[in-house]
Order: C-alpha cells, then sequence, then structure tokens
C-alpha cells in the first residue's frame, strides 16, 4: 500500500505544470501549521508518531491509542490583526476500533476599510475561514505500516462573499522499530469547492509531503526532514528586486538554479531531548528563506526555534519563527490529557 501511494505521489509529481504555487488556491489556511511544535521544526513534520494529537492535522495515519482523551489547544497571532487558533482531540472506543480524531482550524483576518470603485470610503468589513475534520487511522496487522485519512468541512467569509468546502487527507506512516527511523506520506486537501463565492469554482490547495526521522542511538537528538509541494516541481520564481542591469539599461530576470529550486521543497528541523519533561526546537525552510531574504542584509528569514515543556497532565509548547524585518510569528501551545 505504501509503495502504491508513492508511486501515486510520483506521477502527480511529474504531470503538474511549472508555475510558482502562491495565489492559484483558495482556502490557503488549511496549509498553516497547527502547533508550536510543528511551527519550531520548520513546519509540516508528519512523521511525529507519540501522543502529540496535534501531529493529526497534517498526518492522520500518525493517530494512535496513546493520544485517547489528549486534548490540544493552539493560538497565535500572525500580522497585524490576523489571528490563527486550533484545537485538536482523540478518543479510543475500543482496541479494535482504534482511535478517532477531531479538530477545528479557525484564521481571522481582522477588520478591513471598505471602498467603493470611486475610491469613496464604504462601511469596514471582516473575513474568516474555518474547517472542521475528522479522523481515523488503521495499523495493518502484523505490520509497523499505518494509515489514516480526515474528512474536513470548510467554511469561508470574506466581506459580503461566501464559500462552502470539502476535503479529505490521505497519509500514510511506516516505522522501522529496528533503527527507530520513520517515514511518512501524505496527500492533502484532495477536495472540492461545494457553494462558490460567485459562481466561479476553484481549485483547494491540494499538496503532496513526504518525510522522514530518526532519533539517534546513544544521543537525545531527533532529526527530521520534510520535502513539501511534491506535487510540482518547480516552486521557485523570479525576483523583480534581484534582476540583474545591463550596462546599456537593460535587465534580465533573476536565474533560479536547478539545486536552488530543489532546495525550496526541503525542511529540516531537530528536537532536542524529544522524550524528556523539557525539549528545544530548531527548524530551517529553505523557500521561506529564499523568499523572504533581504538583498545586502541579513534578516534570518526562514528560521524557527521553540521549546515544550510537561507538568505532570498538561504540555506547554511555544514556537517563534522568522519571516521578515517586519513581521515574525509566536504561537503558543497547551495540551491536556483529560484521563
Amino acid at each position: 500500500m505504501l509503495k502504491k501511494l508513492l508511486l501515486f505521489s510520483l506521477f502527480l509529481v511529474c504531470s503538474v505544470s511549472h508555475s510558482q504555487i502562491g495565489g492559484k488556491y483558495i482556502y490557503q489556511f488549511l496549509n498553516l501549521v497547527t502547533s508550536p511544535r510543528q511551527a519550531a521544526l520548520g513546519g509540516k513534520t508528519i512523521t511525529i508518531y507519540d501522543d502529540d494529537v496535534n501531529q493529526v492535522n497534517f498526518n492522520p495515519a500518525t493517530l494512535n491509542v496513546e493520544m485517547d482523551n489528549h486534548l490540544a489547544l493552539n493560538y497565535g497571532s500572525y500580522y497585524k490583526e490576523v489571528t490563527y487558533g486550533t484545537a485538536s482531540y482523540a478518543y479510543t472506543y475500543d482496541r479494535h476500533l482504534q482511535t478517532f480524531h477531531a479538530g477545528v482550524n479557525y484564521v481571522n483576518y481582522g477588520n478591513f476599510e471598505g471602498y467603493d470603485e470611486n475610491g469613496q470610503p464604504t462601511s469596514e468589513f471582516t473575513g474568516s475561514e474555518i474547517a472542521l475534520s475528522l479522523g481515523y487511522a488503521y495499523n495493518i496487522p502484523n505490520t509497523t505500516i499505518h494509515l489514516g485519512a480526515n474528512a474536513k468541512l470548510i467554511s469561508s467569509t470574506l466581506e459580503s462573499y461566501s464559500s462552502l468546502g470539502g476535503a479529505i487527507d490521505l497519509g500514510a506512516l511506516f516505522i522501522d522499530e529496528r533503527n527507530d527511523v520513520n517515514w511518512g506520506l501524505v496527500i492533502r486537501n484532495i477536495g472540492t469547492q461545494i457553494t462558490t463565492y460567485s459562481g466561479t469554482s476553484e481549485k483547494l490547495p491540494l499538496e503532496i509531503i513526504a518525510g522522514v526521522s530518526q532519533e539517534l542511538d546513544n544521543v537525545p537528538i531527533r532529526w527530521h526532514v520534510t520535502l513539501e509541494n511534491l506535487q510540482q516541481w518547480n516552486v521557485a520564481f523570479s525576483n523583480p528586486v534581484r534582476a540583474q542591469s545591463a550596462i546599456d539599461g537593460s535587465s534580465s530576470d533573476e536565474k533560479i538554479s536547478v539545486v536552488n529550486n530543489a532546495l525550496r521543497h526541503v525542511i529540516v528541523g531537530v528536537e532536542l531531548f524529544p522524550k524528556k519533561a523539557f525539549n528545544l526546537r530548531l527548524g530551517y525552510n529553505f523557500r521561506r528563506a529564499e523568499e523572504l531574504r533581504l538583498e545586502e542584509q541579513r534578516n534570518f528569514s526562514g528560521i524557527s526555534v521553540g521549546f515544550g515543556l510537561k507538568m505532570n497532565k498538561l504540555k506547554f509548547n511555544y514556537s517563534y519563527s522568522k519571516y521578515t524585518l517586519a513581521g515574525n510569528t509566536s504561537l503558543f501551545g497547551l495540551t491536556i490529557n483529560l484521563q
């Protein structure tokens, strides 16, 4: 089954068009990180298999009985008035049916000043989006292969326009217990609009993600490597600011090398003391770093850091992600064991 999923993802990679990924799809909030732990590791980590119920939002195959009766709440402030929050809960009905997951992702874009086509002020308006999800995972008997799926109902309201959509996520996880290596593959946001904003049907942000992680022997470190946007090879674009000027006044677009484009699919992360009550996390997102870097000025875009602290039945997580000199994000999370 895992091999079939890998072949299917490679087929999609080879069949899509070559263009940048931004601004082409609706419901982009579905790809925001869902927890401080995710954010601190660079985002989109899909191979964590423990009692962290937040991981199910990005890979439903990670759902397991250790998450039973765990509730996770996360909150973050992005830019200006944009706020983002998630909640996740897992419940084990019995050992035969495994564990179910329910979650909600919500983003509020704040207030906007309204103007008509003549530039005259109108009333203020706002925008918000929400997704409700329900997940289930299955462990193939006598193997360490886990399969999972999330079903999502999506609602979006932007000014006087609204849209309703549905999507599913499909995930697979293979655990190499001998070497303590986890391999993951996820196809996210397979779906469609149920109702449109204004009569035009738009695409959802389909994404294929692969990942691997390993906890080192005799060293309290687990490293993570994630490959994002595998449904599309060319994710780079030429930045007009970096165009090269010639002596005759003409200019040529920035050249993106094959290696540079390949690295923009890569996210790396490291957890120190992953199984202890206190752990540290560090991540680097190559695409974010390259797209937001400034000429002749170091701004450390793409770097993220964070920590986790466990206190009895409570876990507190925090992350700080570097974007630009003008805007960075902090996420706060609390996980409660309700047993």
